[in-house]
């Protein structure tokens, strides 16, 4: 500790340097003034004279106090590095106890610091001393555990050893009871028979008796038993022959024997048991596969997969799927055999329908489609026969996706689709076409062939369905069958009184006219098809509707056309799939079967399927996972490829700032309007403007919608759905475009204009005037001045010029100045004079011509 003076020390413990300085002279350190410096020594010196004068001033039997707490504050500078100081002050604090020993006594003051030290001395003794009492014991346990152990041993040991002699006694005791006996039949054996003695020598030692063990052996472990029976049968060599020959009565050596041998295997593979060598399998790795499934093909644990992907780089549950080069790898590092399954074996392997042996095709309803031109009647039509109102349902009247009914007659059930007639809906027409028997074509006897017809009749033929028209509006007066029979025979649609196989029925959806003779005509038409279906084993058909529910979720209406459809089973429906929870028919009633040629609602499948996928009962549903994952794989290959095949033109545009897109979020009611809208929109993107779909699916109008277009600026279309609150929350926060929509050409007449707007006006010249120099005049200022007369139009100053020699122009640039008598003005007119001087251009001759024009900016439309 470092000397301090008289002043700084009375200031540490509180007195006044003329009191702290009376006394230290009584202490014996003689200091005079308050800035004397006070040693070390002093100091001690010091405190032992005020422990002496506390001690003396006690009275009698008070006791010396057990604790001392001195506390010192030092001022200090501290330099910053700037050339400044910082005064700080510093304060310490000691704190002194009395050493109390083991018996009481109580010692002199010591440091706090130093009590410490020694009390974590004393427990770390003390930890130590149970640590090697615990030892002890245990070393003492140990032994005892190994002195019983080595008496029972001994004690075994005396017991086999008595077995051993009791087996031997009686041993003995039966060679002395029949000596007789054996000698007599010894001597009635033959004497000579040396050809066959390795022949009797085997047969005798296969019929020596088997010596019997006492029941106090069995007590013994296998190996005494093993040790007891070879030295008996060693024994038995060592016998003369007398008891050989007398042994070969009784055939219990051969059990002996066979015991033995027994014996000797089992202990040999207790003792020498070998590892099985490693099995190396073949496995199939499909397009997708999960990690528990493989490990399970490869025969091993789903955790050592996992540590192996761990160890390659790779982390996967035991759930997630992982592609086809991934598992081959792992399969290859866990030292088995990949086998790359074919492309088409997974679909292949669907092919073939668990159809029982015994199943026999059974008459089924035929499935009718209705077709033909937008507004000719089709659902008013099917109303009449249904006795509904399906068109009261449809915005603006128009059918916008397929609707699939099971109608009862008095003759037979029919399965009716009804399909759109407006052009946006193609694919709906022609995916009706191809899952259907019958094509009804209804053709408006007042309107004749229309686009959509042709269409119709075109679908039909390459389905090859045969047609029955409807002449639809018979009740009208302007109705003219004859011009539909006509227009119809230029598409071979020939009716059977002119010749042809196609049945003409003259019909009206108002008052019912010909209804019954038409449905009576698609009946006969089915008797003559000979309609079939097998109605047992597992379910297959054809997706024909799809949405989203926003209560239900998924929803497809799917049609059977083979077996039995149940609630409960798994279906496949292309790229999804799920178990049926629930079928429904076109009325709402609940199901729990379906047969052939029957439409029903199915909810449980794992997402929306596209319309016009094949849909199929699959048994497990590994398999239809399976399945599953590689028709999605097939699909985003296809995508990728369709949308890399114009990429490159694409990006070329982009970098000459030709092309601008739209983007656009589509979400519909039903899977079919969604394609619809879909291909309607894509129709009407050119060379300079692109509709970019970023999402369509059916469904109504989330978050996740309106954050996706608001990440990909897009607007969203809303086509018989609505937005939630959330969305419509968002969508008004964020200012998102969204529009709803109920009739398909509002939609397209609302992107055709937004994409019109988007298309970069056309520029269109227009000439203002015409003047012809006459003279040209050097100037040190402005160059070249031509003297020029205005021959048509008016010349203007602003505007941009051409220079034109013998009619072909040879430099384009504006006017530096226009002049008329020394004045510059604007313009002049046509037949007066004027100076001009062609800014940056001073080549003008006489003769030339200039030109004034201006770019005029016209809108495009599409």
């Amino acid at each position: 500790m470092a000397d301090v003076s008289v002043k700084q020390l009375a200031t540490v413990i509180g007195l006044t340097p003329g009191q702290l300085l009376e006394q230290l002279a009584q202490a014996g350190v003689p200091l005079s003034t308050e800035d004397d410096m006070v040693s070390e020594q002093q100091k001690m010196q010091f405190l032992e004279h005020l422990k002496k004068s506390r001690a003396a001033a006690k009275p009698s039997g008070a006791a010396a106090p057990d604790k001392l707490v001195t506390r010192r504050r030092q001022k200090r500078s501290i330099s910053t590095g700037g050339g400044s100081e910082v005064k700080v002050q510093v304060r310490k604090k000691r704190t002194f106890e009395r050493r109390v020993d083991d018996e009481g006594n109580v010692g002199e003051l010591v440091s706090s610091d130093v009590l410490e030290e020694e009390k974590r001395r004393r427990e770390q003794e003390e930890i130590e001393a149970r640590e090697r009492e615990e030892a002890r014991k245990r070393l003492a346990e140990e032994e005892a555990a190994r002195r019983e152990e080595q008496a029972r041993r001994e004690e075994e040991e005396a017991k086999r050893k008595q077995a051993e002699a009791e087996v031997q006694e009686k041993e003995e005791a039966e060679a002395a009871e029949k000596p007789a006996v054996t000698e007599k039949k010894f001597k009635a054996a033959p004497a000579t028979e040396t050809a066959d003695d390795d022949d009797d020598a085997k047969k005798t030692e296969d019929k020596k008796p088997k010596k019997r063990v006492p029941e106090k052996a069995a007590k013994l472990s296998h190996r005494d038993i093993l040790k007891a029976v070879n030295e008996t049968i060693s024994e038995e060599e060592d016998d003369d022959p007398v008891a050989a020959v007398t042994r070969t009565a009784k055939p219990k050596a051969a059990a002996t024997k066979r015991k033995k041998a027994k014996l000797q295997s089992s202990f040999k593979k207790q003792t020498f048991e070998k590892h099985a060598a490693p099995v190396t399998h073949e496995v199939k790795v499909p397009e997708s596969i999960t990690v528990g499934e493989l490990a399970q093909r490869m025969s091993v644990k789903a955790a050592q997969v996992i540590k192996t992907m761990m160890g390659m780089g790779l982390m996967a549950s035991i759930n997630q799927a992982i592609d086809q080069e991934t598992a081959i790898l792992v399969v290859e590092e866990c030292g088995h055999k990949a086998v790359v399954l074919n492309a088409n074996e997974v679909e292949d392997s669907l092919t073939e329908l668990a159809v029982p042996a015994d199943a026999t095709p059974v008459s089924r309803a035929p499935v009718v489609t209705i077709m033909g031109h937008v507004d000719h009647g089709k659902t008013s039509l099917l109303d009449y026969i249904r006795s509904t109102q399906v068109t009261d349902k449809e915005a603006g009247g128009i059918t916008q996706h397929i609707g699939a009914y099971n109608v009862k007659t008095s003759r037979g059930n029919i399965t009716f689709l009804d399909t759109p007639g407006h052009e946006a809906f193609t694919a709906m027409r022609a995916r009706g076409a191809q899952c259907t028997d019958i094509v009804i074509l209804v053709v408006a006897a007042d309107d004749g062939v229309m686009p959509q017809t042709q269409e119709a009749i075109l679908h039909a033929k390459a389905a090859g369905v045969p047609l029955v028209v409807a002449v639809n509006k018979m009740d009208k007066e302007e109705a003219d069958p004859d011009r539909v029979k006509t227009e119809l025979s230029n598409f071979e649609v020939i009716p059977e009184e002119w010749g042809g196989n196609s049945q003409f029925i003259g019909v009206s959806a108002k008052t019912g006219l010909g209804v019954d003779e038409l449905l009576e005509a698609v009946l006969l038409q089915a008797e003559v098809l000979e309609l079939t279906a097998i109605d047992q084993g597992p379910a297959k058909g054809i997706v024909i509707e799809s949405r989203l529910d926003k209560g239900r979720g998924p929803v497809a209406t799917v049609l059977v056309q083979q077996g039995t459809l149940n609630k409960g089973d798994i279906l496949l429906a292309g790229m999804v799939y799920g178990r049926v929870r629930a079928m429904l028919d076109e009325n709402g009633r609940t199901l729990t079967q379906a047969g052939p040629s029957t439409p029903v609602e199915i909810i449980g499948l794992a997402d929306v399927p596209v319309a016009g996928d094949d849909a199929m009962v699959v048994k497990e549903e590994r398999r239809a996972r399976e399945v599953a994952l590689f028709r999605q794989g097939k699909h985003r290959e296809m995508k990728l490829a369709k949308d890399s095949g114009s990429l490159e033109n694409m990006f070329d545009r982009l970098s000459e700032g030709k092309i601008q897109s739209l983007n656009i979020v589509i979400k519909a009611d039903v899977q079919g309007s969604v394609e619809a809208l879909r291909d309607s929109l894509v129709k009407l993107s050119n060379d300079e403007v692109k509709v970019n779909i970023i999402s369509a699916a059916a469904g109504g109008i989330n978050e996740s919608d309106v954050n996706l277009a608001l990440a990909s600026d897009a607007m969203i279309v809303g086509f018989n759905v609505r937005a939630s609150t959330a969305a419509r929350t968002l969508v008004e926060k964020e200012s998102v475009i969204m529009r709803y929509y109920s009739v398909i050409y509002d939609v397209i007449e609302e992107v055709k204009k937004s994409l019109s707007g988007m298309l970069a006006p056309e520029a269109k010249e227009n000439i203002l005037g015409l003047a012809e120099v006459r003279d040209v005049f050097r100037s040190s200022k402005l160059g070249a001045i031509a003297g020029c007369m205005v021959k048509e139009g008016t010349i203007k100053r602003n505007k941009p010029i051409r220079v034109l020699r013998d009619d072909v122009v040879i430099y384009e640039g504006e006017l530096e100045s226009l002049r008329r008598f020394k004045e510059d003005v604007n313009e002049v007119r046509h037949g007066t004079e004027c100076g001009i001087g062609v800014k940056n251009y001073n080549d003008v001759k006489e003769g030339d011509k200039i030109e004034v024009f201006e770019v005029v900016h016209v809108a495009r439309t599409l």
